[in-house]
């Protein structure tokens, strides 16, 4: 049966390509690494990047263990406390307000007594809505679903609407993609599938943002379109401050706050009651911030 040393070596192995990747997609931004240990037990390694294509990048691994606070031990209904959690956190904001947010977290959990879960997927956030580039984004997680099981896509489809949801505004954070949490067996058969499903989902990363970059990571925007981008970033954080369970968690386990906080856009914009023309871009593409829409 794959183990915790397994799980967290091949995800260290994951950043390491990730990283190479979009180095090579971005053509100038190098990553800066930080070491960290949490106090409490394990650590990681923080990478971020700011170049000519991706404006604020970060690329985290982390493997952390210890005893959880009761508070998030009664929340996950566990009986044990001590823990190891493993995972690698991706969220790049670009330069051109053409090309969408991206998020993507495998992970991994594991409890004192045998107790393990697996979660993670990938969503993507436009600063403006293009039909056949969401389609292309939802069939290209509809195919990675649909290799480990058919019936994939469509529940972690609405999970991901229903999770990726700005409740005090509304409207969801993008156009959704993928979310699952606490996938469990029984089996060592049953366990291996779902990690074999993780890992199609990380590697799944690349060829699905290298199709954003190369066709609009070049494309001409005007000032207008920028102060859009600024506009949706706000409500991004809004969503990661008030809503995510992961930075939650992370902040409620002691976790380092900067790798935490990685998420956050280097520019955002909260204009007071900001109307739009409901013809325009701008306001086509908050039309379409809603849950169910059927993407392919």
């Amino acid at each position: 049966m794959i183990n915790k040393e397994e799980i967290k070596s091949w995800f260290m192995s994951l950043q390491d390509e990730i990283c190479a990747s979009l180095e090579a997609l971005d053509g100038e931004g190098i990553f800066r690494e930080d070491l960290w240990q949490r106090h409490g037990g394990g650590g990681g390694r923080s990478r971020a990047i700011s170049g000519r294509k991706i404006e604020k990048g970060g690329v985290n691994f982390s493997a952390v263990e210890g005893t959880l606070p009761d508070k998030i031990k009664a929340k996950l209904e566990l009986e044990n406390a001590d823990f190891f959690a493993t995972g690698v956190s991706i969220v790049l904001h670009p330069h051109n307000p053409h090309v969408p947010i991206i998020h993507m977290n495998v992970r991994y959990f594991e409890a004192d007594g045998g107790k393990y879960w697996f979660g993670g997927g990938i969503d993507l956030t436009p600063h403006y809505i293009v039909e056949e580039e969401a389609q292309f984004f939802h069939q290209s997680l509809k195919d990675v679903c649909d290799a480990s099981d058919k019936s994939y896509y469509p529940k972690f489809k609405k999970w991901a609407d229903d999770y990726f949801y700005i409740k005090h505004r509304n409207e969801t954070r993008g156009i959704g993609g993928i979310f699952f949490d606490r996938l469990n067996s029984s089996t060592s058969e049953g366990k291996q599938a779902y990690w074999e499903f993780v890992q199609r989902v990380g590697e799944a990363f690349i060829p699905i943002y290298s199709h954003f970059i190369e066709i609009n990571g070049d494309k001409e925007y005007t000032q207008q379109q920028k102060e859009w981008q600024f506009h949706r970033r706000s409500r991004y954080v809004e969503f990661n401050l008030v809503w995510d369970a992961g930075t939650k968690f992370g902040l409620e386990t002691g976790g380092r706050t900067e790798s935490i906080l990685m998420s956050m856009p280097p520019l955002a914009k909260w204009e007071y009651n900001k109307i739009v023309d409901s013809k325009s871009e701008e306001g086509q593409t908050l039309h379409q911030l809603k849950k169910g829409i059927d993407w392919v």
